[in-house]
């Protein structure tokens, strides 16, 4: 060979491949071919120091400082809860708004479910009118034949005989009255 000190071998332990332009690593220091310089290649022990990213605050926009070691999650939750500056009158905006108007429901919703007759707020289990006990509008068509089918084998509807039942006679509804 002609030069016998051209390039270098590659730090990385499985890899040891010669390149004639090698990489630095800064953090640690050593020599790695194109596959294995950056940090996560070759498992840098020394990789948290040259980790500068500064997480900001979503509610005021201020950057938090984080101690080595600690997450950054738990860093901006700690300072959501304390010393957080965000502008006057601004709380953080509920999602859930939409409380459902049938008696004994605590449910909310994120979009409002209005019901078509009587025009309340509703969550999507009690929706429908039968499902609320809707008392204006028109009262719903008879139920019979609401009496619930039998699912067996030798049924030509089948399951599409049920759904059917489902959307005629709604929720809770089992010849004619309530569950």
């Amino acid at each position: 060979m002609e030069f016998p000190d051209l390039g270098r071998h590659c730090s990385e332990k499985a890899c040891k491949q010669l390149d004639f332009l090698p990489l630095k690593c800064d953090a640690c220091k050593q020599d790695f071919c194109k596959d294995h310089f950056t940090y996560a290649a070759h498992k840098c022990p020394l990789a948290f120091t040259k980790d500068v990213r500064v997480p900001v605050c979503p509610l005021c926009n201020s950057p938090v400082p984080v101690r080595r070691g600690e997450s950054p999650d738990v860093a901006v939750g700690a300072h959501m809860d304390g010393d957080c500056r965000r502008p006057p009158g601004q709380e953080t905006a509920k999602v859930f708004t939409f409380r459902c108007s049938r008696g004994g429901c605590r449910r909310r919703e994120m979009v409002r479910v209005a019901c078509e007759q009587c025009r309340g707020s509703f969550c999507f289990q009690h929706r429908h009118p039968l499902g609320h006990g809707c008392a204006r509008g028109a009262h719903p068509g008879s139920l019979a034949g609401c009496s619930e089918p039998r699912l067996s084998g030798s049924s030509r509807e089948g399951l599409g005989g049920w759904l059917a039942w489902r959307s005629r006679c709604g929720p809770g509804q089992v010849g004619g009255r309530s569950r």
